[in-house]
């Protein structure tokens, strides 16, 4: 049986990326943040190639069409759009796969660690809460692999990020890309870049990190920016409205959480 690895990928947590404007088709910036983004992938596809797996591919920024096919190695399967499914950024995972790995991953909403600190969308939540915590795209995304039985492995992206996947998924690999400091970054060279996320996998795949116990239950906290996003939430079936702006969510199944997540997150 091929082995195969799964990969996830942002923008918002490559090395460089500073401002909005960088992250948005056709305005100052976008071009030079892809490039990054493309470059920081083709790093992760050539350690686990080299390593014998199989790499299929997710291009997970906005909607999902950034990365240019033919710029990627050989080889691969490149997931571009979205499938209308709850799996979103993890699209297409389940448990032919033997782990995952995460690139360009950024800082929760509520965060201070990165001037693009924001989950899901930018500018829709003040922040949101997974269990009590503030929760990053990675806090579910993580769960979606989880829950086929799939390891996370790797994570390269801003340093909060970095430290945050470290007390989620205990055994993880990451790479810090940058850090942020109030509405700046501090960036390692792109190549210094390449070679971490290299050497990185490269050490992951050696003692892959593994499943560690999930929790029983999960509560999903969303505080919306816009009272009226936060009350056409509540109607979902199971949320409850905390107060004008906060909607909670409560299950036992990780599935029931991403399908909430999906829907109250797409009003």
């Amino acid at each position: 049986m091929a082995k195969k690895i799964y990969i996830s990928t942002d923008l918002e947590g490559c090395s460089g990326v500073t401002s909005w404007p960088e992250t948005h088709y056709g305005e100052k910036g976008y071009d030079l943040a892809v490039a990054e983004m493309t470059r920081e992938t083709i790093a992760a596809i050539e350690a686990c190639q080299a390593a014998g797996y199989e790499v299929t591919v997710k291009d997970g920024h906005e909607d999902g069409m950034n990365l240019d096919p033919a710029t990627l190695p050989s080889g691969i399967e490149l997931i571009r759009g979205w499938d209308s499914s709850p799996a979103e950024m993890m699209a297409g995972i389940d448990d032919s796969y033997d782990f995952a790995i995460h690139i360009g991953y950024h800082s929760p909403a509520g965060s201070s660690e990165t001037p693009l600190d924001h989950t899901v969308e930018h500018g829709w939540y003040s922040w949101v809460k997974l269990n009590g915590e503030l929760a990053s795209e990675y806090s579910f995304n993580y769960l979606c692999a989880a829950d086929c039985g799939v390891p996370s492995i790797f994570l390269s992206g801003d340093a909060g990020m970095c430290k945050r996947a470290e007390l989620i998924s205990p055994g993880i690999v990451t790479f810090a890309t940058k850090k942020g400091v109030g509405s700046a970054t501090w960036n390692k060279h792109p190549e210094d870049v390449y070679d971490g996320i290299k050497k990185g996998i490269k050490r992951a795949l050696l003692k892959p990190a593994k499943l560690g116990p999930l929790p029983e239950s999960y509560t999903v906290e969303f505080c919306f920016a816009s009272a009226g996003r936060a009350r056409a939430a509540a109607f979902y079936p199971g949320a409850e409205a905390v107060d004008e702006r906060i909607v909670r969510y409560q299950t036992d199944r990780i599935q029931d959480l991403l399908v909430a997540k999906m829907f109250m997150t797409e009003i």
